[in-house]
């Protein structure tokens, strides 16, 4: 294995009903290009993108773009096993891609144990909020990112508004969860592959050592 391509790897899924825009958000991150008309994915296709989520530290990260229809529902959930993180996505346009994604969180969440997946909510679309197309607001859905312990961010693939930052904010959310042992490295799990464990074992201790310092001086100036 070459350290120098990338010390971890992230699996991450694309979640959410069917045309809210998962593939043009992909698209739009991993190719910085924006079809009008574009495909619907069929069962699930797959992206490579490359990110250094701090100095020095580079992160592959595998998407798996699965098909919103129903009728795709067994191909797609059998890779959400295998994925760390979750990039759940409504438009902000329809209303009903928006009431689904409690429906979409805890089928992943049932099917995922023992094993853990981090989400981010994104509600895409936003260039259409200027023309009152807007369907969701932008309050009810931070509450309902709220209620189910993850960020929200508006995007939009057309003009390319947090696009990036929808995606890196999850990688990071991951790594983060890395370190702090939130996310587990375990055998026979691809969700995240580690280049050099020792070195993640290293990184743990030094953050560990560096909390406890942190916490005993504000203790002291307390």
């Amino acid at each position: 294995m070459d350290l120098t391509l990338w010390q971890y790897q992230f699996r991450i899924i694309m979640l959410g009903d069917s045309t809210v825009g998962k593939s043009s958000l992909l698209k739009r991150y991993t190719e910085n290009m924006f079809l009008e008309s574009i495909n619907q994915t069929v069962g699930v296709d797959f992206y490579v993108h490359f990110l250094e989520v701090e100095l020095g530290v580079r992160v592959k990260l595998q998407f798996w773009d699965t098909a919103g229809q129903e009728r795709f529902r067994s191909v797609t959930r059998s890779y959400y096993r295998n994925s760390v993180g979750g990039l759940l996505v409504f438009d902000i346009t329809n209303r009903a891609s928006f009431d689904r994604i409690k429906d979409w969180h805890t089928e992943v969440c049932e099917r995922v144990q023992p094993h853990k997946v981090l989400f981010v909510l994104v509600g895409q679309k936003s260039d259409r909020d200027a023309a009152g197309e807007r369907a969701v607001s932008r309050e009810e859905a931070e509450k309902l990112a709220g209620q189910l312990g993850m960020p929200y961010l508006e995007a939009s693939a057309k003009t390319g508004h947090n696009v990036k930052e929808s995606f890196e904010l999850l990688a990071r959310r991951v790594y983060q969860g890395l370190l702090s042992g939130e996310v587990e490295l375990q055998e026979g799990w691809d969700g995240v592959k580690c280049a050099a464990p020792q070195a993640l074992q290293l990184q743990r201790a030094s953050q560990a050592t560096a909390s406890k310092a942190s916490n005993s001086n504000k203790k002291c100036c307390g």
